[in-house]
């Protein structure tokens, strides 16, 4: 059983950056692949970046590749974005994901409860 809450998430101007954090319970986050998922009003849930367990083979959707950067710090079980050269587009709730898989695609079976962020133009 893995618990995950969010953090970071706030209004920011365009071109500006956040981080978000995700912190993880359970003494077993460093067997899961972690992502970080997006939902904008009206729309569908997408995985925006992906790191396994490893830390190696990184995700990145490519409407976010080059200006977001997936980390994890197993020792603190915790999974960061940072985001930079934020865009109105980025504008959604993102969401925290694990995954007991060796592939970025899942299944994801732990969810956090989200945080906002919101890029005004």
């Amino acid at each position: 059983q893995v618990q995950l809450v969010e953090s970071g998430g706030q209004l920011v101007q365009a071109g500006g950056s956040l981080r978000l954090s995700c912190a993880a319970s359970g003494r077993t986050f460093n067997t899961y692949t972690m992502g970080w998922f997006r939902q904008a009003p009206g729309k569908e849930r997408d995985l925006v970046a992906a790191i396994p367990w490893s830390g190696g083979s990184t995700y990145y959707a490519p409407s976010v590749k080059g200006r977001f950067t997936i980390s994890r710090d197993n020792a603190k079980n915790t999974v960061y974005l940072q985001m930079n050269s934020l865009k109105p587009e980025d504008t959604a709730v993102y969401y925290c994901a694990a995954a007991r898989s060796l592939v970025v695609s899942g299944p994801y079976t732990y969810w956090g409860q989200g945080t906002q962020v919101t890029v005004s133009s």
